[in-house]
């Protein structure tokens, strides 16, 4: 069966893209559909903006939608990123979040935070919405060359000495949030596309 994917991010897609084939579902990319505009995402809750883009896309296509909102919250900083997590600076790219984020850190000692990823599935059954997470912290500096977005300071848990940018994608996905919320999806599939 067909999936839209409420995304344009080529990291999201390869990502969840990668982890979906096993369950012979094909995800169809939001740039499939160019009459469609980005989605909003304008909620307080990464789970309020996963729903509020999954139906979104669904009004518009009448297909299946998924669709994730993810971010990192930093204990010593209240949360933030949080869901502002793309938009912690003016020029909502990598580069300059992770500068801001090393600044706002400097000289703190506690650094303990999670990567957060919200799921939604809205199909003409209903709409679900759940999430996953990884524990960590924020290093001092980028180390690894994979992944995107925050992972070259983000010290997971579960792979001590490394970055999430130092992981093979494999590595990644068995420990990442988008790893753990993608577990709950061949239930929310069953139960909403009726084991399709």
């Amino acid at each position: 069966m067909r999936i839209v994917l409420a995304s344009n991010n080529a990291h999201k897609l390869e990502e969840i893209g990668r982890m979906l084939a096993p369950l012979g579902h094909d995800l169809v990319p939001l740039r499939d559909f160019p009459e469609i505009p980005d989605p909003p995402e304008d909620q307080e809750t990464f789970e309020g903006n996963a729903l509020q883009k999954a139906r979104f896309v669904f009004e518009r296509t009448g297909l299946p939608c998924l669709a994730d909102d993810s971010g990192l919250e930093v204990d010593a900083l209240g949360g933030a990123p949080g869901v502002y997590s793309k938009r912690y600076t003016p020029e909502a790219i990598a580069e300059t979040n992770n500068a801001k984020l090393v600044r706002e850190l400097a000289g703190v000692t506690q650094r303990t935070a999670r990567f957060v990823c919200a799921l939604a599935l809205v199909s003409d059954r209903g709409d679900e919405a759940w999430r996953g997470t990884v524990e960590g912290a924020i290093g001092h500096e980028l180390r690894g060359e994979h992944g995107f977005g925050y992972d070259p300071l983000f010290l997971p848990d579960a792979a001590p000495g490394r970055s999430m940018a130092q992981l093979e994608p494999n590595e990644k996905d068995a420990i990442s949030h988008r790893g753990n919320a993608l577990k709950a999806l061949p239930a929310a599939l069953s139960r909403l596309l009726g084991g399709a």
